[in-house]
């Protein structure tokens, strides 16, 4: 082949890889929203699942402020790798504020990131957990979605500390592993301690 059909064969390979680009790029562009309607329509369902007797969930620039200004503090409670990610107010039909609801990701799954929905009422009580984020092994760690692991903390009290015991939990303040899945466990566990200490120290009730 010479120089000129060498040279052509570049020019059409460079065309033909500048359109893919720019097609790849489009596609990636009108997809966007769609996927992060879906993704927030996920995450609203999970709030409810969280907080059944919130009608709607509100945020403000004083909670998120505190979000921002309460990063060190946390992670200075000893709750492993974690960080208050949103809170919003959990408010029932009239609007008046219920309760909060806290997002929090532990960075120690078994996976990689454990994200976390918290409710919390006004008098100090969990209402539920929910999972924004859980990739942690089929059959072990991803049995913290059910209800036989993450039921326990409901109507748990904001007053206590949990820990992870793998064996049957003893007090009100333990929380039983999965078990083969003590890492997820844990993880899940720090997150919420975290979610709970912000509630009960970083934001003005």
């Amino acid at each position: 082949m010479n120089i000129k059909g060498i040279v052509k064969d570049a020019l059409m390979l460079f065309v033909i890889t500048m359109v893919a680009g720019a097609l790849l790029g489009a596609v990636h562009e009108i997809t966007l929203e769609p996927i992060a309607q879906a993704q927030l329509a996920a995450n609203i369902a999970t709030y409810k699942e969280v907080y059944p007797e919130a009608s709607t969930f509100s945020t403000s620039e004083e909670l998120t402020k505190a979000v921002e200004d309460s990063q060190d503090e946390i992670a200075a409670q000893g709750f492993g790798s974690v960080t208050v990610d949103d809170v919003q107010q959990a408010l029932d039909a009239d609007g008046n504020v219920i309760g909060y609801l806290v997002t929090a990701t532990s960075a120690e799954g078994y996976g990689g990131d454990v994200q976390i929905s918290v409710g919390i009422t006004n008098e100090g009580n969990l209402t539920g957990v929910g999972f924004l984020s859980l990739s942690e092994t089929p059959g072990l760690g991803m049995k913290a979605k059910e209800p036989e692991f993450k039921d326990q903390f409901v109507g748990k009290s904001t007053a206590e500390t949990y820990e992870v015991t793998k064996t049957t939990a003893s007090s009100d303040k333990q929380v039983q592993a999965i078990s083969g899945a003590t890492i997820t466990s844990s993880a899940v566990t720090g997150a919420l301690n975290a979610a709970v200490y912000f509630v009960n120290n970083c934001i003005a009730q």
